[in-house]
């Protein structure tokens, strides 16, 4: 509840084939969206609850040999799903998080020099705790450019909060939401919203924000080629949510914090001293000049 802003862009997210990360402290409803989000969608879903001993095989699979036909097969792991979600990824251990990389980013599992493809659609929703809580480790900078969206939730507001404590009790916890979306249906809708229109001013106003991240004193590695496609894929389903078959700079300036601000790697000063990257984003989007409106049109 009052969370619309961020359900919006984890449809967005799910829409332009991506990837979501959610970090935000315990109780928060994280995994309460990420669950609601897997469960519109029909098809198979899953949960990998990330802990210090899960191991990488835990998540990908494992290749047990059967020893009435003398051959090896391959167990699959909880990672093929449409939409799986890793909750508390950041309490696994820096191995098991590398195991993601490959899949989050080719749809595909290696395992004992095999390939075994996941099929689409496939999106992982990850949820975390800040890195100052106990139990955690930062993730890898790699990873954390297979996202394409990171975003915080908040506490709820006091009327929000309101109406939870009013229906919360209520209401069963095992309850599963109805699923009101086909797989193919969001692949229909995916492509749909890759025919919207970007105007070269928009490209070129993604192009220099994403090259001002590079002139920052607080950035020690800026925004890379991989950020900007996010972002133009990001927008164009955003646009088309909003019934328009081109996007507007209004867009990019919408999306460009979850989109971008995740991809920074701050100077290790600028971090000892507090400063966040999605300030800095915020900074960047506020500095560079947007296309005017007859540019964009």
């Amino acid at each position: 509840m009052g969370k619309t802003e961020a359900v919006r862009l984890a449809v967005t997210c799910m829409l332009a084939e991506g990837h979501l990360l959610l970090e935000d402290y315990p109780g928060t409803g994280k995994t309460t969206l990420a669950r609601a989000i897997a469960q519109s969608v029909q098809g198979t879903n899953s949960r990998i609850q990330f802990t210090p001993d899960l191991l990488p095989s835990d998540v990908t699979g494992v290749t047990i040999f059967d020893q009435k036909s003398g051959d090896f097969e391959f167990h699959q792991g909880p990672i093929f799903a449409s939409i799986v979600l890793a909750d508390e990824i950041n309490r696994a251990s820096p191995k098991t998080q590398s195991a993601l990389l490959e899949v989050m980013e080719e749809s595909r599992v290696t395992v004992d020099g095999q390939s075994y493809n996941v099929g689409q659609p496939f999106m992982v929703i990850a949820t975390q705790n800040p890195i100052e809580q106990a139990g955690t480790y930062r993730l890898p900078e790699a990873q954390l450019d297979r996202f394409l969206m990171k975003t915080a939730l908040g506490y709820p507001d006091h009327d929000a909060t309101m109406r939870i404590l009013a229906t919360g009790g209520s209401r069963p916890r095992s309850t599963a939401l109805p699923s009101v979306l086909s797989t193919s249906q969001v692949a229909e809708m995916s492509q749909l919203a890759a025919s919207v229109h970007i105007e070269s001013s928009i490209f070129d106003y993604i192009t220099r924000l994403t090259e001002a991240t590079r002139h920052v004193d607080d950035v020690r590695l800026g925004v890379s080629v991989r950020g900007a496609l996010a972002l133009v894929r990001s927008t164009r389903v955003w646009a088309a949510s909003l019934g328009r078959h081109f996007v507007v700079p209004d867009d990019v300036k919408m999306l460009a914090i979850p989109c971008l601000a995740h991809r920074l790697i701050l100077d290790p000063e600028a971090e000892f001293n507090g400063v966040q990257a999605v300030d800095v984003m915020a900074e960047v989007v506020g500095s560079v000049e947007p296309p005017t409106e007859r540019q964009s049109a």
